[in-house]
């Protein structure tokens, strides 16, 4: 059983620079690809960024690509998501998980991820 807990978000301006932390309660986590997805009112819960467990390979939407930068640190069993230029359609309850299937890639997919954190709210105003 993993437990992560998002922090990191609030409300900022559009243009600004927030970077979101997720902290995980197991070290297994470290072995495993994590994704940050997003989900803002009225849609669907959508894919943001993913990283293997060795941070060799990463993936992005389209949408945040060369805006957002997604990292982890094993040793402090903590992944962020950096993220810069943002605009107001980037508000969303942001979500980070964990693929207990995955090592060495990562899906896009939510149903491919078993553990989710509680969510951090992001708010860009204009």
């Amino acid at each position: 059983q993993v437990q992560l807990v998002e922090s990191g978000g609030g409300l900022v301006q559009a243009g600004g620079s927030p970077r979101l932390s997720c902290a995980a309660s197991s070290r297994t986590f470290r072995r495993y690809a994590i994704g940050w997805f997003r989900q803002a009112p009225a849609k669907e819960r959508e894919f943001v960024a993913a990283i293997t467990w060795s941070t060799d390979f990463t993936y992005y939407a389209n949408s945040v690509k060369c805006r957002f930068t997604i990292s982890r640190d094993n040793a402090k069993n903590t992944v962020y998501l950096q993220m810069n230029s943002l605009k107001p359609e980037d508000t969303a309850v942001y979500y980070c998980a964990v693929d207990p299937t995955r090592t060495g890639s990562a899906t896009m997919t939510p149903a491919g991820y078993g553990y989710w954190g509680q969510g951090a709210q992001v708010t860009v105003s204009s």
